[in-house]
């Protein structure tokens, strides 16, 4: 006797239950489906985050400073030591071959080579980005990179023209304006280096004078 010779003929096949047939089956008038709406409806479908029409939460919530979530993009990492370590002397390394060596989960998803470790072995590397780091050390050690894809812009930083030397005629002219504020300076400049006025000097106490005979 095999348990699946019960099953097959005890419970092997539930039957399709029939509703609409009378209230006294429990299925009757709604057939389950609810009192009324799109609910009842054939193709009825509910959206992300609906809530009976009440305002959703994710409007009722500020939304505040800079998320890149959407746009953003996710890059497999492989650094230089291990690549020195899986790989031999001229071998050509790209996403497929890291990905058969079980260094990287996806041949396709967008790779980046970092610069951690040491690289003593000459490859050709093929990836989305390398840092400089990387880059560095893959070219020192007689190496070459190819980076795949577009890649992102350089950052343009204007640069401020130089400021324009004075000529003669005004050199000459600050020299005389300094020795007029040379002379001019006085007792007053004199005061304001020091920080302020000058202190007062102190009284001297007066003596008490004799009572007058009468």
């Amino acid at each position: 006797m095999n348990i699946t010779d019960v099953t097959r003929k005890v419970g092997g096949h539930r039957r399709r239950a029939r509703v609409g047939r009378g209230e006294g089956s429990g299925m009757g008038k709604t057939c389950g489906r609810g009192a009324k709406g799109g609910g009842q409806r054939a193709g009825w479908s509910q959206r992300l985050w609906h809530e009976g029409g009440a305002f959703p939460l994710f409007r009722r919530v500020a939304k505040r400073g800079f998320n890149n979530f959407g746009f953003r993009t996710d890059y497999q990492v492989v650094n230089v030591g291990l690549l020195a370590r899986r790989c031999k002397a001229g071998d050509h390394v790209t996403a497929a071959v890291l990905a058969e060596a079980g260094l990287i989960p996806d041949a396709k998803a967008p790779l980046k080579i970092l610069g951690d470790g040491e690289i003593g072995v000459q490859l050709t590397v093929e990836a989305e980005r390398f840092s400089g780091e990387a880059a560095r050390k893959i070219e020192a050690s007689g190496g070459t990179i190819k980076r795949l894809g577009p890649q992102p812009a350089k950052k343009f930083v204007k640069r401020r023209p130089p400021k324009p030397e004075p000529s003669e005629s005004e050199k000459g002219g600050e020299k005389k304006e300094g020795k007029k504020k040379a002379k001019g300076g006085g007792e007053a400049s004199g005061a304001a280096a020091k920080g302020g006025k000058k202190p007062k000097e102190p009284r001297e106490p007066k003596e008490p004078e004799a009572p007058k005979a009468e």
